[in-house]
């Protein structure tokens, strides 16, 4: 399994860039995980990863504990199948991606600046592989 997270924004705050950068490299270590910028005008998810769940994180979306994201993750991986995560920018994901979503998921009712959504998911998704390998990180 390969973690995809692809966010729209560029990244102002180097503080967070570097802590979502910090747990994408920390994920390394348990299986293939990367992050990078795209322009949704010139980029499709669908085209680039046909056979991966594309979950895009939006407001109106599913609520996970940490558990249940790790079980996400986990199940995910036992099929042999990539996750894409989807972050848009300052206005939220584009329609066309909510729209042809597997997934939309929210990481709280609360409303975060993009650049914060990506440390957070990028520090479950960490918490998620360490889980997975038995590391004792906690949930």
């Amino acid at each position: 399994m390969r973690v995809y997270v692809y966010f729209v924004g560029k990244p102002r705050d180097a503080n967070a860039r570097a802590m979502s950068e910090e747990y994408v490299k920390r994920t390394t270590r348990y299986f293939a995980c990367e992050m990078r910028e795209v322009n949704p005008a010139k980029f499709d998810a669908w085209m680039r990863h046909p056979a991966a769940m594309k979950i895009v994180l939006d407001a109106a979306g599913r609520a996970f504990d940490s558990v249940a994201f790790a079980e996400l993750l986990s199940k995910s991986e036992m099929q042999g199948r990539d996750i894409v995560f989807l972050i848009g920018g300052y206005e939220g994901p584009p329609a066309a991606w909510i729209a042809r979503a597997d997934m939309l998921l929210s990481l709280s009712p609360l409303t975060f600046p993009h650049e914060l959504a990506r440390v957070i998911l990028t520090e479950q998704i960490y918490r998620a592989a360490a889980g997975m390998r038995g590391h004792p990180y906690p949930h």
